[in-house]
C-alpha cells in the first residue's frame, strides 16, 4: 500500500510504501449510479446535502452559458468551479439538466454524509482506503494503475480523466467531457470498473496525511486527525498538469459536506456473499 515513487504527492501523505493486511471483503464492480441512488432517494425521501443547502461546485465546462451567467461569485484559486444554485444529484449542472439520459453514470454531487445514508439503506458500507486500495489494484504489486504502469498502453485509453490542456479545453479524446457510464473501460484484474478517474470516491477513513506512519499493518483505519474524509481514484477532471491523482496510491480529501461535479462512490460487503441492489 502507498508508494516511494516520484510523482507522488508529500503533502498528501502517498508514503511510505508498506504491506498491510485486510479482511475478506466484496466490492461493487461499479460505482453508485444515478438510477441507484434514485431508488433509494424514492424509498426514503432522503434529502441530501446539496439541497439542503441548495447549491453545490459545478465544472464551469459543463454549465451551460446562461448559468455560467448567473453565477457571480467563484473560488479566486480554483475559477473553474461555479456554485451553481440547486445543483444536486438530479440535476447535476443545475436548474434544466437531469440525469434521465445517464442513469448508469455514477451518481455525483454526494456527499460522505449522503454516501453513508445510502450504505445504510442498502445495507453495505464505504470501504475503508486500504480495501479501496487493495481492490483497484487488481492483483497488481506496486502498478501505478489498476491495469500496469502504462497510461494508455497501445494507445489505448483505460480511463476517464482530462485531455487538453486544463482547464481551458477538454479534447475528450477517451470520448467523454464529463462523467462516462460505470462500465465505460475495462474491468482490472479484480473485475473492478472505473478505479482510475471518472468520479472521486468516498472512503470511510478521516483523512491524515499521516496515515501510512500511524495507521496499524492489520485492517487500518484512520479514525482522527483532521475534519476530512478521504477520497479516492480521481475523477474525469484530473489531468497530469494539476491533479494526476488517478494513480491508485494517490489520496485527497475533503470535508464530510462537500459536493461537487466530480464526487460520487462505491461500496463494500464484509461478508462471504455478496449482492448489491
Amino acid at each position: 500500500m502507498g508508494t516511494n515513487a516520484g510523482g507522488a504527492y508529500p503533502l498528501d501523505g502517498e508514503g511510505p510504501a508498506r504491506q498491510v493486511r485486510v479482511d475478506g471483503f466484496a466490492m461493487s464492480a461499479y460505482a453508485v449510479t444515478n438510477a441507484q441512488f434514485g431508488d433509494f432517494v424514492r424509498e426514503t425521501g432522503y434529502t441530501t446535502d446539496a439541497e439542503r443547502l441548495n447549491w453545490s461546485f459545478v465544472f464551469a465546462g459543463l454549465a451551460d452559458e446562461e448559468t455560467r451567467r448567473q453565477v457571480t461569485r467563484v473560488p479566486a484559486d480554483t475559477p473553474w468551479w461555479l456554485p451553481v444554485p440547486r445543483a444536486y444529484w438530479a440535476q447535476p449542472e443545475g436548474p434544466g439538466s437531469t440525469v434521465l439520459d445517464r442513469l448508469d453514470h455514477p451518481v455525483v454531487h454526494v456527499s460522505w454524509h449522503d454516501a453513508k445514508a445510502y450504505c445504510v439503506w442498502a445495507g453495505v458500507d464505504l470501504p475503508s482506503e486500504a480495501e479501496w486500495e487493495y481492490a483497484a489494484r487488481g492483483g497488481l504489486d506496486g502498478s501505478l494503475y489498476p491495469w500496469g504502469d502504462e497510461l494508455q498502453p497501445g494507445g489505448e485509453h483505460r480511463c476517464n480523466i482530462w485531455q487538453g490542456d486544463f482547464p481551458r479545453h477538454n479534447t475528450a479524446d477517451d470520448g467523454y467531457p464529463g462523467t462516462a457510464p460505470v462500465n465505460a473501460f475495462p474491468a482490472n484484474g479484480h473485475g473492478l470498473h472505473n478505479m482510475s478517474g471518472n468520479v472521486w470516491e468516498w472512503c470511510e477513513d478521516v483523512f491524515s496525511p499521516d496515515y501510512h506512519r500511524n495507521t496499524p499493518v492489520d485492517n487500518p483505519l484512520c479514525r482522527d486527525g483532521s475534519d476530512a474524509r478521504s477520497l479516492r481514484g480521481g475523477s474525469f477532471l484530473c489531468h497530469e498538469s494539476y491533479c494526476n491523482r488517478y494513480r491508485v496510491a494517490a489520496r485527497s480529501s475533503n470535508t464530510p459536506d462537500s459536493t461537487a461535479s466530480n464526487i460520487g462512490f462505491r461500496v463494500v460487503r464484509r461478508e462471504p456473499a455478496m449482492r448489491f441492489r
